[in-house]
């Protein structure tokens, strides 16, 4: 009896803690979905300016968590695939450096429209730390708003040039056909042309020349 009770007690911990896993990884699958997508260091919690070895490591941990092939959540494919995401973000050089400097343009602006200065107190508190995230995003979302008005400023200019391309071969083509055309044509414009001065130079009917040379009589 005590062996039975000893392995109903194994066997509601082993539930337990499978059920503990679970929690786990749903909680971190509703956090990463949940995490401002254009900010790579949110959707893994990381603080800006970790070191690349943490990153490697944040990921490895996080992505064994979640991967899809673990778990039954139906939302872990989607993000599983936001924090490879994200990874390949922070690993990018230039990506990274233009994430840092958005989120550091971001802690200037908001201590110039608040009067403070680098040192002020301020700075160290939670308070200021929300309002940086907040701003952070506000600074992201108007870099992406950015960069889609350049990236269609630039197909725009783009399509302008490959129409203008596109003319010049269409207007090569036609002058080539026209020289095509004009060449194929050439021996039957001689040939109508000799036969004119043939006729300028003999002169019309033989009848009519014969009497124009005859002399009068008397």
């Amino acid at each position: 009896m005590a062996d039975a009770t000893t392995k109903e007690d194994k066997d509601a911990l082993d539930t337990l803690e499978l059920e503990a896993k679970e929690f786990d990884k749903d909680a971190e699958i509703d956090r990463i979905l949940n995490a401002f997508r254009l900010d790579a260091y949110a959707v893994l919690d990381l603080q800006p300016g970790v070191p690349e070895s943490d990153i490697k490591m944040t990921y490895r941990k996080k992505s064994l968590l979640i991967h899809p092939d673990k778990t039954k959540n139906p939302r872990a494919p989607d993000a599983f695939d936001r924090l490879k995401k994200a990874q390949t973000e922070l690993m990018d050089e230039k990506h990274r450096e233009r994430l840092d400097e958005a989120i550091a343009d971001a802690r200037m602006l908001l201590i110039r429209e608040n009067k403070w200065t680098v040192d002020s107190p301020e700075l160290k508190t939670e308070d200021f730390a929300k309002k940086w995230r907040a701003k952070t995003r506000e600074v992201l979302i108007d870099n992406e708003h950015r960069r889609r008005r350049q990236m269609k400023a630039q197909l725009q200019e783009e399509g302008r040039e490959q129409r203008r391309q596109d003319e010049e071969l269409e207007e090569r083509k036609r002058k080539r056909q026209h020289e095509q055309d004009w060449e194929a044509t050439r021996d039957v414009r001689i040939n109508s042309w000799r036969q004119f001065q043939k006729g300028k130079s003999g002169g019309g009917d033989p009848e009519k020349r014969k009497k124009k040379k005859l002399k009068p009589i008397g």
